[in-house]
């Protein structure tokens, strides 16, 4: 088994990839407003690294606010089908526009123009009104690049705690628990149900 948690996390992210049937790079991201109310919702695991974990998104959303008001967070992937889980706890900030840019341009176009035609967690009269913006974006862009729009870009969550779940018989599971240290090392534990 692994010493650290990115090499563990690596693994098992391998094995989702290789066996998950749909978006093995599917997390849950909780987040909590300055009030302290909580929301989760489903983002997609972008880049990952000892330096954090790396999602995309439009940050005039509502997700995006609360990331501004509060950077705790939490993420979790449950891979069903290998019956495990990861949790994340730690805190949250911008990726940078290198970053940002990088990821853009490798989305593809309809994706690109979707992220300008898009006003996330605002509401439209109906589905028809959005799929008019998307068509006026591809007016607008059409015979050039789609630049990254100014209010899109990534977030990296830097880890606090990173905890690994597997289910096993009789409900007598297996949680490893790694949390970070002052010096930039983890510290590990075994937790039990």
């Amino acid at each position: 088994m692994a010493d650290d948690p990115f090499s563990l996390f690596d693994a098992w992210f391998a094995e989702a990839r290789a066996s998950e049937p749909n978006d093995p790079n599917a997390m849950a991201l909780a987040t909590a407003d300055a009030a302290g109310r909580p929301s989760v919702r489903m983002v997609l695991l972008k880049g990952h690294g000892p330096d954090g974990f790396v999602f995309y998104t439009n940050r005039e959303s509502r997700k995006a606010g609360e990331l501004a008001a509060n950077t705790h967070v939490a993420l979790l992937f449950h891979w069903k089908s290998l019956r495990r889980q990861i949790r994340i706890e730690g805190t949250v900030a911008p990726a940078t526009d290198a970053e940002s840019d990088a990821y853009f341009a490798s989305r593809s176009r309809d994706s690109q123009l979707g992220a300008w035609a898009s006003d996330q967690s605002r509401p439209l009269a109906d589905r028809a009104a959005f799929e008019a913006r998307f068509d006026e974006m591809k007016v607008r862009f059409d015979g050039g690049d789609v630049p990254r729009p100014p209010h899109w870009g990534g977030y990296r969550v830097t880890p606090t705690a990173i905890e690994f779940w597997q289910d096993r018989a009789h409900r007598l599971h297996e949680r490893r628990l790694f949390t970070a240290t002052d010096d930039g090392g983890w510290r590990e534990g075994m937790l039990f149900p």
